[in-house]
């Protein structure tokens, strides 16, 4: 927009011959023209201050919408490719049944003949592997109703480790734990958000079959009061041509396995209402952004030291997190905390 100014051209005096002796003449208001030209100036920057934070906040929202719109396409797909799985295993699981029966009425049969019980012995483990396969795709394919309750994120962590310990143990993995004070009660469900831990703990040890150095960390998100939950090994991280489609229902890059556990937790994350992202860093980053607990659940940590008599409780106080216990097949030395 044009700004005016307080410049006034005076006029020629051939243009404008004297008024004749005597005649009174107004002199010009110069200071009513530059209040006016201040005041339009003023008006206009304001405008166009406006008009700049108008436009990014058109851009912002339509990156969200574009992003809303794609989450919501992957949705429906998940969801029609979730039903045709569905009805496949279940017609699969009923001859796999059928099978595994009978081959266990065979083991005491075949006892006494060691070269035919050793071929009953790879249909068992093909029969459980199949089973596990088809397991996997009703996971998948299932609806997954949110229960939610408040916990604090390093009892999320130690559930997991627990029970991926034998695995953590065999595969000579350190286990470090950076659970910031300031990260607030997750409000999760408690079976399918260890189900998604569970998967990527188990995918970070696959990735350091040599050993390493497992990471759960947790820290409130900047932008929100979301809580964000990170796992991250030191593997040789994820492949860049298949970042982008690592979540991906059925894909894989390795020999072994279904493809279905990074989706089955992308779907556990969806259902939270939360979001996941992976970036390599050293190894393979996976970040949970999950919803914080309201404030009614938000209580202190039993094991806190309470306030000082007299202390100025008017500030909010910050709980710590409670260290990582040592689960049991872990010694002290492959579990580390902070910094």
């Amino acid at each position: 927009m044009t700004r005016m100014t307080d410049r006034t051209d005076h006029p020629r005096q051939s243009d404008h011959p004297a008024p004749p002796a005597g005649v009174a003449v107004d002199s010009p208001p110069t200071a009513d023209l530059a209040e006016i030209i201040g005041a339009y100036n003023q008006v206009t920057d304001r405008l166009q201050r406006s008009h700049e934070m108008l436009t990014e906040e058109v851009r912002r929202l339509s990156a969200e919408l574009a992003s809303a719109n794609t989450a919501l396409q992957r949705s429906r797909r998940l969801a029609a490719l979730g039903e045709m799985a569905a009805g496949i295993a279940h017609e699969i699981r009923n001859p796999l049944a059928a099978i595994q029966l009978y081959a266990e009425l065979l083991e005491s049969d075949l006892g006494h003949m060691p070269e035919q019980y050793d071929v009953l012995q790879r249909i068992v483990s093909a029969v459980r592997g199949l089973n596990a396969i088809v397991t996997d795709v009703l996971h998948f394919s299932r609806d997954m109703p949110v229960r939610p309750v408040a916990a604090p994120a390093s009892e999320l962590f130690q559930r997991a480790v627990e029970s991926m310990a034998p695995v953590i143990a065999a595969a000579h993995i350190n286990v470090h734990d950076d659970v910031s004070p300031h990260t607030p009660p997750v409000y999760h469900d408690p079976d399918l958000l260890h189900r998604a831990l569970v998967n990527l703990i188990r995918n970070a040890t696959e990735a350091m079959p040599e050993g390493g150095t497992l990471t759960l960390a947790a820290d409130a998100d900047t932008d929100s009061d979301a809580a964000r939950l990170t796992v991250r090994d030191t593997g040789p991280g994820i492949n860049p041509d298949a970042i982008d489609r690592i979540f991906n229902p059925f894909f894989t890059t390795r020999a072994a396995g279904t493809g279905l556990g990074l989706a089955i937790v992308h779907r556990v994350i969806d259902a939270h209402g939360g979001a996941i992202a992976v970036h390599n860093d050293r190894g393979a980053v996976f970040t949970l952004t999950l919803p914080g607990a309201p404030k009614s659940e938000h209580h202190p940590d039993p094991g806190a030291t309470p306030d000082p008599a007299g202390a100025d409780n008017t500030a909010a106080t910050v709980q710590p997190e409670p260290a990582l216990v040592v689960p049991a097949g872990l010694t002290a030395d492959q579990v580390h905390h902070g910094g």
